[in-house]
């Protein structure tokens, strides 16, 4: 018989698998090829964050890499940085995921967003340095500031639409394991 936790963890990797293909996908269709006012957030990076946070054993790290490479492959972007910046951002989170439980909604979303900012200023460094080109780091700032403004959206999404919360201080599995 299936051991009740590890189906419960094998579901939650299906899941976020399936949200991860159903956002690239999105992304991908051709809605409106003229620039806009803003850019679009990076939805992924945003629900990726918020899952790490609420449920870190359900996205594990070789997870993160594998969806972050396919999308660096499909957005054309330098293989393997964005995906390197968002696994060492992630770990990061996920180091911290305790603290997170203690943490108010804002201050979480300020550590989120701080993670986030480091994240693409350096990005932005690396891509310098190497002489890529790429966005200004005006743009990539206010992509990430439009990613933290649908932070709280990714958040709702995943409490309201997957019932996917924050474990409480303390809080233990059915076999006494704390989350």
């Amino acid at each position: 018989m299936a051991d009740p936790i590890a189906l419960r963890v094998w579901t939650g990797r299906g899941i976020y698998l399936a949200v991860a293909a159903a956002i690239i996908f999105v992304r991908l269709l051709p809605f409106d090829s003229r620039p806009g006012d803003l850019p679009a957030p990076d939805l992924l990076l945003a629900v990726t964050a918020a899952w790490i946070l609420r449920r870190p054993a359900h996205v594990p790290v070789g997870l993160i890499a594998g969806v972050f490479l396919v999308c660096d492959m499909l957005f054309l972007r330098p293989p393997g940085l964005w995906t390197l910046i968002v696994v060492l951002a992630t770990e990061f989170l996920r180091a911290r995921e305790g603290l997170a439980r203690e943490l108010t909604f804002p201050l979480e979303w300020a550590m989120v967003g701080s993670v986030l900012i480091a994240a693409t200023v350096g990005e932005s460094l690396i891509l310098a340095i190497f002489f890529v080109p790429s966005a200004s780091v005006g743009v990539a700032l206010l992509h990430t500031l439009v990613t933290l403004l649908v932070y709280p959206l990714a958040v709702a999404a995943l409490r309201f639409g997957l019932g996917l919360r924050r474990a409480a201080p303390g809080e233990t599995d059915a076999l006494g394991r704390r989350l």
